[in-house]
């Protein structure tokens, strides 16, 4: 499958939330997170070249007001949820079969508050590897900042620089077709094209590198993308 193009311009691939607390043994795993991680990889050695930029979203919490249930308190599934994705974790970390080797740039949500959508986050900081939740035995190293300057024609984001929101960034590269994959497809996958369609971007979702958190659910979102004008392949 070539990469997806809608209008004439730059494309981009959003992998979304491939962490270890999505995946088997996490505390939100999925059935086929660990599955579509090494989908993606394989995705991205077959085609990762068909992409200008690529780029990866990470859930990245520290006190997100509301988005737990509280000590004691079952939670709901979908206002509230188990401790996940925490900065400093495993469960925050890559998942070990994503080849995190072609991202170029991460995008961190939800520190504070309830975040799904990629496009609620911001360019990491220029610290790199496990600072910006890539799992470092991988071999990855990336220094988010850099990678992303270049991509963004030659501008370095540091760390006393102001945030670069995704769609700003995607904007600075020139993108006009995104192209979504990841975890979860029924909330973040679906927040994540949703608003990219919102943005102006031409938006697709990849259907067999997303991982719901139920089949039905997943089902439901991809449906609703459809109708929403984002294309599902």
């Amino acid at each position: 499958m070539d990469a997806p193009r809608g209008r004439s311009g730059r494309r981009a691939l959003l992998v979304v939330d491939v962490q270890n607390d999505f995946c088997a043994g996490g505390s939100l795993g999925t059935a086929r997170g660990a599955d579509v991680a090494a989908d993606i990889s394989r995705y991205l050695a077959d085609h990762g070249d068909e992409y200008d930029v690529i780029a990866g979203t990470l859930d990245w919490h520290i006190r997100p007001e509301g988005h737990f249930a509280p000590p004691g308190e079952e939670p709901d599934f979908q206002v509230t949820w188990p401790p996940h994705c925490v900065v400093g974790t495993w469960g925050a970390r890559t998942h070990p079969a994503l080849d995190t080797s072609r991202i170029t740039a991460w995008f961190r949500k939800g520190e504070f508050t309830a975040s799904y959508s990629g496009f609620e986050g911001h360019l990491a900081p220029g610290d790199g590897g496990e600072a910006v939740g890539v799992d470092a035995a991988d071999g990855a190293g990336v220094t988010a900042a850099g990678a992303a300057g270049a991509a963004a024609g030659g501008e370095v984001v540091g760390d006393d620089a102001a945030p670069v929101a995704l769609a700003d960034w995607l904007r600075r590269a020139g993108v006009t077709d995104v192209t979504v994959v990841g975890i979860a497809t029924d909330f973040c996958v679906r927040a994540t094209a949703v608003d990219a369609r919102d943005e102006g971007f031409s938006t697709t979702v990849i259907g067999r590198l997303c991982a719901p958190v139920t089949e039905d659910g997943g089902r439901g979102a991809l449906a609703e993308l459809e109708r929403a004008g984002v294309t599902v392949r």
